[in-house]
C-alpha cells in the first residue's frame, strides 16, 4: 500500500486509523531518515489507542512505555543498539507482551525481529520538505489482514 502524505497531520491521521485495528503483540517497524516523521506517526498511533500523554522520541532512553490507552504502547528507538545486544533491554518480552511495539531503526536488530510485522516506510520528498510518501508492507498473515481492513 502506498500513500502520499501532504503534511504531518496526514501521517498522524493514517496512524490513528491503523490504531483501530491493532491487537496485543502487534509489531510495527518504522523506516525512514532522521526527520522523516517516525515519531509523528507514533504520536498518531498513541492518540488512536487513546493515549493522551505526550509521545517523545525514545532516542536516549531506547524504550518509552505508555500504558493509559486501549493497549499499552512500547515505542523503541534501537539506533543505539547497533553495537549492543537487544537482549539487554528484553525486546522479546515487549514483542510477546500485552501491547503494541513500535520500533524505529529496526535494521539494527534484524536478527532479533519476529518473522511477522507491519513495516512502514516514511520517505521524505526531496523537492517538498512537507510531503512524504508512505509505503506500508505486511509481513505475515496477521498483517496482510490488517492491511486489507485499512
Amino acid at each position: 500500500m502506498e500513500i502520499v502524505s501532504k503534511k504531518a497531520e496526514d501521517t498522524e491521521k493514517l496512524a490513528k486509523k491503523i490504531a483501530q485495528f491493532l491487537k496485543p503483540q502487534d509489531i510495527i517497524l518504522l523506516d525512514g531518515d532522521l526527520g522523516a516523521g517516525k515519531t509523528t506517526f507514533t504520536k498518531g498511533l498513541a492518540l488512536g489507542l487513546g493515549i493522551k500523554k505526550n509521545v517523545k522520541s525514545p532516542t536516549f532512553t531506547i524504550v518509552r512505555e505508555y500504558h493509559e490507552g486501549r493497549l499499552p504502547l512500547y515505542h523503541m528507538d534501537v539506533y543505539r543498539l547497533e553495537d549492543a545486544s537487544a537482549d539487554d533491554i528484553g525486546l522479546e518480552e515487549y514483542f510477546n507482551g500485552d501491547g503494541v511495539s513500535v520500533v524505529e531503526w529496526s535494521q539494527f536488530i534484524d536478527d532479533e525481529l519476529p518473522n511477522e510485522y507491519l513495516i512502514i516506510h516514511i520517505i521524505k520528498d526531496e523537492q517538498n520538505d512537507d510531503q512524504r510518501k508512505i509505503v506500508i508492507e505486511a509481513k505475515g498473515e496477521r498483517y496482510q489482514e490488517l492491511l486489507a481492513e485499512l
